[in-house]
């Protein structure tokens, strides 16, 4: 019997020339807490680990919450040319990304998760449209036939990265029409058309479902506010897999309740995590999962052959080969 497939790891393509210089080869830390696995991928790609001190040229990264911690490596080791982020979201660093992108090459894992990822929007893409989220509620045999097929409906999905790229690869058997929103109109293979972000409240009301898979920056925060659930169908599912900030939270309660629109799946919130006793846990149109489309063990491996990918650039020092390079002044 063959082993199971797993996850590939998703290598997206760029042909964009780096931001900064590139990088010096050099020692490599894995931190804050290095893994086997990680430390691995660095030394299969001919790479050399050691603690983080003065000689250190690069950093992987292996914690998406503590930005204070790599603030202070990255003070420790001011030679660092090359980080690595562990999450294709960048936002929790922010800061440091615009006070030293101007030196510092700052990879993320943007498209590495991509199947995980798709595969659990896909998932609450078809939970709400079968109204699961009122189905797990039930405490009785319900009578009132509710549910709709995904088959040929009309889905816009924001973003362009790997996880909205696989998301309709996905989408494909389902004969969908996909309308794509990203900051440009160059075509995205597998949509019917793609327009650019200030065309998205032209395209909001002929969606069955809105897919959100788009960059957390200053500029997309809250996104999704009232207006835009006001001209969307009140059939329309929402499903936000990317960060909770994209919708402004109370306006989409208002949305469910007010029957503005039929249902969200939300893998993502804002606040997050999601208070015990706020609305949206008792709302009959919600679906809510702890931000885990992508869990540990499975994004891990995903990781590590992003990193193994990136330290064999680091070390070929054209600067040629880099996946995944975060663009300082886009914040992604």
């Amino acid at each position: 019997m063959s082993a199971a497939r797993g996850h590939r790891a998703v290598v997206p393509a760029s042909n964009a020339a780096l931001p900064v210089d590139p990088p010096q080869a050099g020692p490599v830390a894995v931190l804050p807490e290095p893994t086997d696995l990680h430390v691995t991928a660095v030394t299969e790609a001919g790479g050399t680990v050691a603690p983080l001190d003065t000689d250190t040229r690069g950093i992987v990264w292996l914690d998406a919450q503590d930005a204070d911690g790599l603030a202070e490596a990255l003070d420790a080791a001011p030679a660092v040319g090359w980080v690595q982020l562990p999450f294709a979201g960048v936002d929790a660093f922010a800061h440091l990304i615009a006070s030293h992108g101007d030196r510092v090459l700052f990879t993320s894992a943007k498209g590495a998760y991509a199947e995980p990822v798709a595969e659990h929007a896909l998932a609450l893409t078809l939970g709400t449209l079968r109204v699961l989220q009122k189905r797990a509620r039930a405490s009785s045999w319900a009578t009132e036939p509710e549910g709709v097929s995904l088959y040929g409906r009309n889905v816009v999905v924001i973003g362009a990265g790997g996880i909205a790229v696989e998301y309709l690869r996905l989408l494909a058997p389902f004969d969908v029409d996909v309308t794509v929103v990203r900051r440009s109109a160059d075509p995205v293979p597998g949509a019917s058309r793609t327009v650019t972000t200030d065309e998205l409240d032209d395209v909001l009301p002929d969606a069955d479902v809105v897919m959100i898979a788009a960059a957390m920056t200053s500029g997309t925060a809250k996104l999704f506010s009232a207006r835009q659930f006001r001209i969307m169908k009140p059939s329309a599912r929402l499903v936000n897999i990317a960060r909770g900030g994209l919708v402004d939270t109370d306006a989409l309660v208002d949305a469910l309740r007010t029957g503005e629109i039929a249902a969200a799946g939300l893998d993502v919130t804002d606040p997050e995590p999601l208070p015990d006793g706020h609305p949206l846990w008792s709302e009959p149109g919600a679906i809510v999962t702890p931000h885990q489309a992508d869990t540990p063990e499975m994004v891990a491996p995903l990781l590590a052959e992003r990193v193994r990918l990136n330290t064999a650039a680091f070390l070929d020092g054209s600067g040629d080969g880099f996946v995944g390079v975060v663009d300082p002044e886009a914040g992604y």
